[in-house]
């Protein structure tokens, strides 16, 4: 297994997750590297249990290891000086898909907050609702329907401490990263709850 603290957060975060009961969708997840810029990214999708494949709601989360990051970690590893904290981009997709009719900001805009809870001595801010439409090809006459989606994005950089780079066995992200996998599920339990309406399961 790889021995890196971009890796060890992964597993914090998967862990935090798993502990809130929810479900991982397998084929959502990615691990890649930018060949040009030498970032990495990490992709992958959690959804309420039973909600089904693909689930009606679900939250897609990204982080980013930018090569910044990576220099100032390399420069740790070699003359034991942090002199930047490295860090972690995160970004956090809610997303309410199979909608089959629009659903007006008014309506969400309660049930999601501004901010996340603390990761460390940072927050992810919500940045922004985006409403979609998926019109159905014409020429099919057995899909005439279209359909509706709706999605809230959370946004932040997450700075990692000297502690966590200098010891992988360091519970900081743990503790830091415990709190989302309860966030995340209870705002996707509130927008379970605000009565829309979805198309039938395929």
């Amino acid at each position: 297994m790889l021995d890196h603290v971009f890796t060890d957060a992964i597993s914090a975060l998967r862990d935090a997750f798993e502990s809130a009961y929810l479900e991982r969708q397998p084929f959502d997840e990615h691990f890649q590297s930018d060949v040009l810029v030498g970032d990495l990214t990490w992709e992958t999708s959690y959804g309420l249990p039973g909600e089904g494949e693909p689930p009606r709601i679900v939250a897609h989360v990204t982080m980013n290891w930018p090569a910044w990051s990576q220099a100032a970690y390399r420069q740790w590893y070699v003359d034991d000086e942090l002199e930047i904290r490295p860090a972690i981009e995160i970004e956090i997709v809610l997303r309410m898909q199979q909608l089959s009719e629009p659903v007006g900001a008014e309506r969400v805009y309660p049930s999601v907050p501004d901010h996340s809870p603390s990761i460390g001595d940072d927050r992810l801010e919500r940045v922004g609702l985006t409403t979609e439409i998926s019109h159905p090809d014409p020429g099919d006459p057995l899909d005439l329907t279209p359909e509706y989606a709706v999605e809230i994005t959370y946004e932040g950089l997450y700075e990692l401490a000297e502690e966590t780079v200098a010891d992988g066995r360091s519970t900081l992200l743990d503790d830091h990263f415990g709190a989302l996998g309860g966030w995340i599920a209870a705002i996707l339990v509130k927008l379970g709850d605000l009565g829309l309406s979805f198309l039938p399961a395929e």
